[in-house]
């Protein structure tokens, strides 16, 4: 994302998590089910207000890309939230200096 646009503006926001996501279908050499993990909620606040959020499911590949667009409307900070399975949680931050 920019460090900074002008008030109005769209923005490009574009975020990856490191994460394998399994998806619970596939099977080991000897048979055996590899449990599923993945990530199944991703949220982004801009100053405390959910701008965007997005339900993932089995069919993500791993490491997956989300992209998404915003309007600035004021300098702030936008909060990026990842939970899943198996009691997986992330987070990261990024400041928007809006002139």
């Amino acid at each position: 994302m920019p460090a900074s646009a002008k008030k109005g503006d769209i923005v490009e926001i574009r975020i990856i998590v490191q994460h394998d996501m399994e998806s619970g279908f596939r099977h080991t050499e000897t048979g055996q089910r590899v449990p599923r993990d993945i990530i199944r909620d991703f949220r982004c606040t801009y100053s405390g207000v959910e701008v965007f959020r997005a339900e993932l499911h089995p069919g993500m590949g791993a490491n997956p890309m989300i992209i998404f667009t915003t309007v600035a409307t004021e300098s702030g900070t936008l909060e990026f939230n990842w939970s899943g399975d198996n009691g997986y949680a992330s987070s990261t931050t990024g400041k928007l200096a809006v002139t």
